[in-house]
């Protein structure tokens, strides 16, 4: 499977999307948490987001695997980002990204094999995998890569 599209996964609110929905657009995929030195990159993520949105969507994945830094319930998550950031762009349910729990969607993401592009290994939160409008890998960025940072926009 080289391509995103073929997933599908549920939103912060339990339902069922599949990412061929954003088909037309490039993907910014973004493990995220509320607790987290990176947590104000939600502002830039967002402004990305509002910027960008006839071309680009963020889908921001919250995970509780590094440092335990995301250890609300969905809810808490959805109302902590709608109310100090104004997150508007789709929030899926908290996921599993490494390890033997690490969900699909990061499988694939994070494996040559099934991504087609590279080997990438996330080692915290915050970091971002950017997908053309085919729904293919096209870059890796470490947390410390701002959202709204040249190296993201040129790609866009």
């Amino acid at each position: 499977m080289q391509s995103i599209h073929q997933f599908r996964i549920k939103d912060i609110e339990g339902k069922e999307f599949g990412f061929e929905a954003f088909g037309n657009k490039k993907i910014l995929i973004v493990n995220v948490a509320s607790e987290c030195g990176y947590t104000p990159q939600y502002a830039q993520l967002e402004e990305l987001y509002q910027t960008f949105k006839d071309k680009l969507v963020v889908v921001g994945c919250p995970c509780n695997d590094f440092g335990g830094q995301e250890p609300g319930s969905e809810a808490d998550i959805q109302q902590f980002c709608t109310l100090r950031y104004g997150v508007t762009f789709p929030l899926t349910q908290k996921l599993g990204i490494k390890g033997k729990e690490a969900h699909p969607l990061y499988e694939w993401l994070s494996e040559q094999s099934k991504n087609g592009v590279g080997n990438f290994e996330v080692t915290w939160n915050f970091c971002k995998f950017l997908l053309d409008e085919e729904g293919r890998l096209m870059a890796f960025f470490p947390s410390s890569t701002h959202p709204v940072s040249e190296e993201i926009i040129d790609l866009i």
